[in-house]
């Protein structure tokens, strides 16, 4: 089998993560900072807006089983890409609507996305396509959040369910949870 990667950004990694975790063809879901100036950022200096970096994740998914262009759909669907620097409550630019393409392939997909997406949108899509630079891997307890601490944390409880039916509604097909091998 062979892995591809995504990487990109819609808000609190958190919520990212637990959504692309149920898509099948997603094998890994990592919480990553990406597209910022600091070597080695940490959590707080991220939150804090000082780093240029995005809450991000990093999705290795099988091409065979789904395509880039499918993730960045999902991606457009579970989040708000009309909002600039933010999602809901979370405000400044570690939120941002962002595709971290990391070949030139990837960044037309990006581009034909964010134009599929606008088609279903009121307001103009601000997600933005930046260079894909050093990925930074958040800290161990960013990792597989919603399965573990998530479920007891109301920000994800008020957040995640909403997004996970989104996806429900709009790819029930191409969800682990829903499929018979689930």
């Amino acid at each position: 089998m062979t892995i591809e990667y995504a990487i990109f950004g819609g808000g609190c990694f958190w919520c990212t993560e637990a959504v692309f975790k149920d898509v099948i063809g997603v094998e890994t879901v990592e919480s990553v900072y990406t597209g910022g100036r600091r070597p080695n950022p940490t959590y707080e200096q991220v939150c804090a807006g000082v780093t240029g970096h995005a809450e991000a994740i990093r999705v290795g998914f099988d091409p065979a089983k789904l395509s880039y262009g499918d993730l960045l759909d999902i991606h457009f669907v579970t989040h708000d890409p009309t909002q600039l620097n933010r999602q809901g409550n979370d405000v400044g630019t570690q939120y941002r609507s962002v595709i971290f393409p990391a070949n030139a392939g990837q960044h037309a997909e990006a581009e034909a996305a964010i134009l599929r997406a606008q088609a279903d949108q009121n307001q103009p899509i601000v997600t933005t396509i930046e260079p894909l630079g050093e990925v930074y891997v958040a800290e161990d307890y960013h990792q597989n959040y919603w399965d573990g601490a998530g479920q007891r944390n109301g920000y994800c409880m008020a957040v995640i369910p909403p997004k996970l039916q989104k996806l429900r509604k709009s790819y029930a097909d191409r969800m682990k949870s829903l499929s018979a091998g689930g």
